[in-house]
């Protein structure tokens, strides 16, 4: 029973930050609408596997690891903000460069499918605000004893909320009408975008200075 309440509370937890705006929802909206539907379903997938890697992070210990080497919290929010504004600056740049709708062979395919999941892999356990998150939640629900079975239920269940989320956020975003508007309104939506990104990640990157 004790279990089944420290999954529902994980998953609920987990579910409500996955369906936050932030970084991730950016980055997976765009590659849905600017490159394809199943680009914006390798994004989800690499957001995915990084929940899962959060999540084995956190049943290891790393609400500890941070607590005890404040330094290496200090080194993540720098490191990850920086990242994220390099994404966003990518974005940025490349607003009024037309995307390249022709015909895409299996090659190249297979290419942009491996740099779409890469893409919100490394978006993904690049924002070191969602470590602690995934750490605090699981300090706050996980019991005092657990099984090894409980735990590979909760990284199951964590990589699915996270997948699914996503996943939905590409099927939908990736749609004729968003996509009609975005090739549209491209450079603008792009700067958008982009903008965002950098100020989160400056954002983050800067924040350490108040730890």
């Amino acid at each position: 029973m004790q279990q089944a309440a420290a999954l529902f509370g994980i998953g609920t937890a987990i579910a409500l930050g996955a369906a936050s705006p932030g970084p991730s929802f950016v980055m997976v909206a765009r590659t849905a609408i600017a490159r394809s539907r199943p680009d914006g379903i390798y994004a989800a997938f690499g957001m995915g596997i990084g929940g899962l890697v959060f999540a084995i992070a956190a049943l290891l210990g790393l609400h500890g690891l941070l607590f005890a080497i404040p330094s290496l919290y200090w080194a993540l929010r720098v490191i990850g903000g920086l990242y994220l504004a390099y994404l966003g600056l990518r974005i940025w740049v490349g607003a009024k460069k037309p995307l390249i709708s022709d015909t895409i062979d299996s090659a190249s395919r297979s290419t942009t499918a491996i740099q779409s999941f890469a893409l919100g892999l490394t978006t993904q356990i690049s924002n070191p605000k969602t470590a602690v998150v995934y750490a605090s939640v699981f300090a706050a629900f996980l019991p005092i004893e657990s099984s090894l079975v409980f735990n590979f239920g909760v990284a199951g269940l964590v990589f699915t909320i996270e997948t699914v989320w996503y996943t939905l956020v590409a099927l939908v975003l990736s749609s004729n009408v968003p996509r009609r508007v975005y090739l549209h309104y491209k450079s603008w939506i792009d700067r958008a975008a982009g903008g965002m990104m950098i100020a989160l990640g400056f954002k983050l990157a800067a924040s350490t200075r108040q730890s």
